[in-house]
């Protein structure tokens, strides 16, 4: 049985991660656990010398957060009923946030993470938020990133930009392989340069490991040119109908072209197409 970790803010964006989970893995046997994460010192900071007693703590943030952790998982089985293999969880926490998920990530044996992100008009400088930002570089686990735009449907066509810098393990590649044998998907694996050049013999074995492990799927190779990493991911995207993107958040050099930059007019496909995010 596998152990999903939602966080949510009750945000109708992260209602739509929500619903995106529990359609991803609606054939999958799953432990799902919603969590709501506050700083405590947004309670302690108060006029009051008795607001960070227990009790109050309590009453004023726990008590509600608790009913609306359970109202979600109302909602969930009224709107979302097909959840036979479905048990949900609630979890509340004082805690800062990545703090949190790394903890419940430990504690509850977590195998993904699926956070809502905002999409190109809702941020200012990362293209997925802050929170989610912060959780798919510092959280030693597979997330999924769902854009608030995006509703599941069937992944047929998979993208994973590399540069080949990286010696990806079999441990590391296992939740792609998991993905196109449970969709009967097909990998574009996608290398993007900023000028035209041969790959070095490092790249090449790591190009090869590649092929070898995805051998018995349906894959290929794309190779483009392109100065801006982003712009020749968003037209691959587009070109080739892409439903998912996945990629290894170790190589960030490479990654955070492509999530992040500041020019977030620029970016469209964010808006509409999940990222699965691998760590080592």
């Amino acid at each position: 049985m596998k152990n999903i970790l939602l966080p949510t803010d009750f945000s109708e964006n992260s209602w739509n991660a929500i619903k995106y989970a529990l359609a991803f893995f609606e054939a999958s046997a799953c432990n799902f656990y919603l969590l709501h994460v506050n700083k405590l010192n947004n309670l302690a900071l108060s006029d009051s010398p008795y607001i960070a007693s227990q009790q109050n703590i309590e009453d004023i943030y726990t008590k509600p957060v608790k009913k609306q952790l359970q109202d979600a998982v109302k909602r969930i089985r009224e709107e979302l009923p097909n959840t036979t293999h479905h048990k949900f969880y609630t979890l509340t926490d004082f805690n800062f946030f990545v703090e949190s998920i790394r903890d419940n990530v430990d504690e509850k044996a977590i195998d993904m993470i699926v956070m809502g992100t905002k999409g190109a008009s809702g941020v200012k400088k990362l293209i997925v938020g802050s929170n989610t930002g912060d959780v798919i570089r510092k959280v030693q686990c597979t997330t999924l990133v769902v854009p608030e735009n995006a509703s599941f449907k069937e992944l047929k066509e998979i993208a994973f930009p590399t540069d080949f810098s990286l010696h990806y393990s079999v441990d590391t590649l296992q939740p792609i392989l998991d993905v196109i044998s449970s969709y009967k998907s097909s990998l574009r694996i996608l290398h993007i340069s900023k000028k035209k050049t041969d790959l070095n013999t490092d790249q090449k074995k790591n190009k090869d490991l590649l092929e070898d492990y995805f051998s018995n799927t349906d894959h290929s190779f794309h190779f483009l040119t392109n100065k801006k990493v982003e712009d020749a991911v968003q037209c691959f995207v587009e070109s080739r109908n892409i439903d998912m993107i996945t990629m290894v958040a170790k190589n960030l050099n490479y990654f955070q072209q492509i999530l992040f930059h500041n020019k977030v007019e620029e970016i469209s496909y964010h808006t509409d197409v999940p990222f699965l995010v691998l760590h080592k």
